[in-house]
This record gives C-alpha cells, structure tokens and sequence, in this order.
C-alpha cells in the first residue's frame, strides 16, 4: 500500500518559525512543504477554479511523487447539492488536467444540512468525468447507512473517514483507496499509533491522510508521527 500523509493546506503564515524558517516567503513554502511531506489538500478549490498558471506551479514546484487533494467546489456541493453538475465538474476536471499523475482523489465536503439521498449520489457519481477518484465526506449522520455504504463502492468512491471533536464518520471502506481527515486538535502518541494500524490493517492499494491545520502547526508533527509509525 502506498501512503500518501500530509495537512489540509500548506501556506500559512502563523506556520514561520515553527514549520517553516521564519525567514521564509509565501511562494517558497509549497516547495519546503514538499520536502517534508508527501502530499496536501488543497482548501483552495473549494471557492474557485485554479488558473492554468497555479496548475503550473503547483506541478512545477514539487517532486514526481507527490500529490495533491482537492476539495470539490462549492457549487457541486452546497449550491446544486450534487444535482445537475455535469458541467461544473467537466470545468473543474479541465482546470486540473495540468496536475497529471500528480492529482490525488477530489473530497466532495457536503453541508451539514444535507441529508442522505443515495438515488442522487449514485447519479452524481455515474455522472463523473472519467479521471477522476471521489472522496464524499459526510456530515450529517443520515448518511451513515449501508444504501449509501453500497452506492459508493459500486462506483470505487471512497468514504471519508473523518474524525473531529463534534462527528466521527464509521470506518468502513468503499473503495480501492483510502481517505482519512484526523480533525481533532489533539492526538496522543498512541491515538496516532492506532490510526497508523487501521490503515495498514486495510487491503487499500493507496491511502490518503489528512491532519489539521491551526495557528500552532501541530498538524505537522501529528502528520509526521503518522508517517514514522507507519513505516
């Protein structure tokens, strides 16, 4: 299994002197970042489509092995709420091309008061553009249901497993690859171990984990446990 550990999100500020050298500028994070890490999810795509020119130096700026997750836009997921999308997702998946083997799955993130609809997931989801690997990170607990569970992995789309201080999603796997957002703020040393044993205990090809970002940067040093315990 190839794993792929990283923070939602990279270029913070509040990160100098903890993370990245204070002297450090905005443009030179992504590539440090990088060298620590194997991947990031990009928050960034959630409000607007990437420029050919950011595509660019996103795959410029870092290693062949490595890989960018990006959230779905909003207009899928909290506008149209999935319905009638083939357009958006055409111009979110051309907007990305540049990305190559470097795009990771795309986290479709619904809202909060969104209740399950399996019938429309399976549309969504039979509507995707080819290319493209879908994450659903669910949270209002309605779709935590084994019509939704089945839908999902008739389409290899995989379910979030997400965790925070507010909503754990079950852990259950739908698809050939993983994804995983640790959200608490705090996570002990055996928390982290245990996260590491679930994932290497799943008959994944890929996994995908995803800590959180805060003013502190502990997300980094999580994501660095994570990675160290599962070597």
């Amino acid at each position: 299994m190839k794993t792929w550990i990283g923070t939602s999100g990279f270029q913070y500020k509040e990160w100098k002197g903890s993370f990245y050298p204070e002297k450090l500028s905005l443009p030179k994070m992504l590539a440090f970042y990088a060298g620590e890490f194997p991947s990031t999810e990009i928050n960034y795509t959630f409000r607007s489509l990437p420029s050919e020119k950011t595509i660019t130096r996103w795959a410029e700026e870092t290693p062949d092995d490595f890989r960018f997750s990006l959230k779905a836009p909003q207009r899928v997921t909290h506008f149209a709420k999935l319905r009638k999308c083939g357009q958006a997702m055409n111009e979110f998946r051309q907007a990305v091309t540049g990305l190559g083997c470097k795009l990771g799955p795309v986290l479709f993130q619904l809202p909060e008061t969104f209740t399950a609809d399996a019938p429309l997931l399976a549309d969504f989801l039979d509507s995707m553009p080819k290319g493209l690997r879908a994450a659903f990170e669910f949270r209002h607990a309605s779709w935590f249901a084994d019509k939704v569970f089945d839908a999902l992995a008739a389409r290899n789309a995989a379910l979030c497993i997400a965790e925070s201080e507010e909503l754990e999603t079950p852990r259950i796997a739908t698809a050939d690859f993983g994804y995983m957002r640790l959200r608490r703020d705090r996570y002990t040393t055996d928390e982290i171990a245990e996260r590491a044993e679930f994932i290497r205990s799943q008959e994944w090809k890929e996994a995908f984990a995803y800590l959180k970002h805060e003013d502190t940067a502990a997300g980094t040093g999580y994501a660095r446990q994570l990675m160290a315990a599962l070597e």
